[in-house]
């Protein structure tokens, strides 16, 4: 078992910090993508640049002609840039937005390539290490779609990590498809037109079928409104309203039922004056590796090493989902115990993680060295 000092350890908790204080909403990742890119410069990671997407590209050359893989970790948060950013250490807990999802991964970047470096350790095949942005909400896994696109010819296998989530070994994504749903009508003042037709109230008898939709239990399916907005004031019959509309599954068969359904319910759509638009804003596919493949296997193994004899396998919607719809073998495993993720409350268990981060650097080594036996 690999045994880091704790000191190490604990200099990337507060490298985790450095990263959590810079804000990173999906879309507007580049001052944390900058950050990212001076610490991997000085920690001598080679080629390192960023692309049109704020994804931060690097490499950790490897000793022979050996297979590549490919470490990621998001950089963008779900948190709007006015979020105060706060922290506070308390009963053995960080607490802060956004630092168990996604800074300690983030972190776990640059401490990976540091004690690599300490250990004097040569991988057999290249490492190439990346902080990808857009993995969040609406981002519709943009970061990672580039990244594939930019280098996936030479990757034999992919790595992505999340801060909490410690025993999560995640190699089936649960695939989703998101709408923006608009009404536009005539609006106008609610005493003196009334009975035009208000693209609210046109919405909402609209969003009361989709919630009465039924689903199976397994696999398992299911749908959200997330959102409502529309009108402008009390005394005003809406000229605009819209919804965004999250389905997932687990089955992608089950989630193109589910999309039969809801056009259907679109389509159904009837009015005098009012029209109803709808549009596909984020698409992430199903995937799943064997769970008899190699690298399945390493990593069980090596949580087992470190005590985790039965990780959770649940399928889970994470940057691997597009990798492995695409059949290039990948997983995404947590690096310490959390909760509260996507609240300004969120925070990560510093104990685990002493644990946490030695198992990741011993499953990196092992992926490189075993890919390549």
């Amino acid at each position: 078992m690999i045994a880091t000092k704790k000191e190490f350890i604990d200099s990337v908790v507060d490298e985790a910090v450095k990263i959590q204080q810079i804000p990173a909403p999906t879309f507007d990742e580049k001052k944390r993508a900058e950050y990212v890119k001076k610490r991997f410069i000085e920690e001598g990671l080679q080629n390192v640049f960023i692309d049109s997407f704020h994804n931060v590209y690097s490499c950790r050359s490897g000793g022979g002609k050996g297979k590549a893989i490919l470490i990621s970790a998001h950089l963008d948060t779900v948190f709007p840039l006015e979020t105060d950013l706060s922290v506070r250490n308390e009963n053995s807990r960080i607490y802060g937005p956004g630092i168990g999802d996604n800074s300690l991964a983030v972190a776990c970047l640059i401490g990976l390539q540091r004690i690599l470096n300490i250990l004097n350790i040569e991988l057999p095949g290249d490492l190439y290490i990346i902080a990808n942005s857009c993995e969040e909400g609406l981002g519709d896994l943009k970061g990672i779609r580039e990244v594939i696109k930019t280098i996936g010819d030479k990757i034999t296998a992919i790595v992505a990590l999340e801060g909490s989530n410690g025993e999560n070994l995640t190699y089936k994504g649960i695939g989703s498809k998101r709408y923006k749903v608009t009404v536009k009508s005539p609006g106008g003042h609610s005493w003196g037109d009334f009975g035009e037709e208000s693209a609210v109230h046109l919405l909402v008898k609209l969003a009361a079928k989709l919630a009465a939709l039924k689903v199976a239990d397994s696999p398992k399916t299911t749908y959200n409104i997330g959102t409502i907005n529309g009108g402008v004031s009390v005394n005003t019959i809406a000229e605009e309203a819209n919804l965004l509309l999250d389905l997932r599954s687990e089955s992608k068969e089950s989630l193109m039922k589910l999309l039969e359904q809801v056009e259907m319910i679109f389509k159904s759509f009837s009015s005098a004056n009012s029209t109803l638009d709808y549009e596909i804003v984020g698409d992430r596919p199903v995937g799943e590796l064997d769970s008899e493949n190699s690298l399945v296997s390493i990593a069980k193994q090596i949580f087992s090493k470190y005590g985790i004899h039965n990780p959770d396998i649940s399928p889970s919607s994470t940057d691997v989902n597009l990798p492995l719809s695409l059949g290039i073998p990948s997983i995404c495993v947590g690096l310490t115990e959390g909760g509260n993720i996507h609240r300004v409350n969120e925070y990560i268990e510093i104990e685990p993680f002493y644990k946490g981060f030695n198992r990741f650097v011993e499953l990196i080594i092992n992926i490189s060295e075993k890919l390549n036996s």
